[in-house]
């Protein structure tokens, strides 16, 4: 048996066997992932990719949780755990309100404050979930991934992040269209007696 490497080895494996048996030599060659490829497409995309990564990550996480937890009985506090676990890989310098730096964009020299993840890639890591939880045969209604705690959290952190890196996140809205503008420039432009 072969190992494959694999970029993540804690998400997903692969392996080959080749056995060779007799004089007509025959040989058998099988391989195990952990993918599902949708029919319509050969590869699938870099979204498909990291979400059933995330989603292998959480699954992985429930198992080594004391005591396990079943998916079935996962709630939005078992996620909001997963999200502080997630701190310690962050790469996000986050400044504590102490620091002399808490606010500044650029600070000028290193601090002591912890390293988090940054509250887009958590955004994005909540929505790939949501969305996986739904694809193993969740039901939308009981989804840990869309409680009212989670969102909460979520809020709590890009504005906590915003003030200690003096950043803002909101986004700019959209201007609606004045209909009555267009509609007075185009009667505007038609000639008189068309109406």
């Amino acid at each position: 048996m072969d190992y494959v490497p694999n970029p993540n080895p804690m998400l997903s494996y692969t392996t080959n066997t080749t056995t060779t048996t007799g004089a007509a030599a025959t040989t058998t060659t099988s391989s195990s992932s952990t993918s599902s490829l949708s029919p319509s497409s050969s590869q699938p995309s870099r979204y498909e990719n990291q979400k059933r990564r995330d989603w292998n990550t959480f699954t992985q996480y429930l198992r080594n949780h004391r005591p396990p937890l079943s998916l079935t009985l996962c709630s939005g506090a078992h996620v909001l755990e997963f999200l502080r676990y997630l701190d310690q890989f962050g790469k996000t310098k986050v400044h504590n309100q102490p620091c002399p730096y808490f606010g500044i964009p650029n600070p000028p020299s290193p601090c002591p404050c912890p390293l988090r993840q940054a509250w887009g890639s958590l955004d994005a890591l909540v929505g790939r979930l949501r969305a996986a939880y739904e694809e193993h045969g969740g039901r939308p209604e009981t989804n840990p991934f869309g409680a009212r705690a989670v969102r909460l959290y979520l809020r709590e952190v890009r504005d906590y992040q915003a003030k200690a890196r003096g950043v803002s996140y909101y986004k700019k809205r959209k201007r609606p269209e004045n209909n009555n503008n267009n509609n007075n420039q185009n009667q505007q432009l038609q000639p008189a007696g068309t109406n």
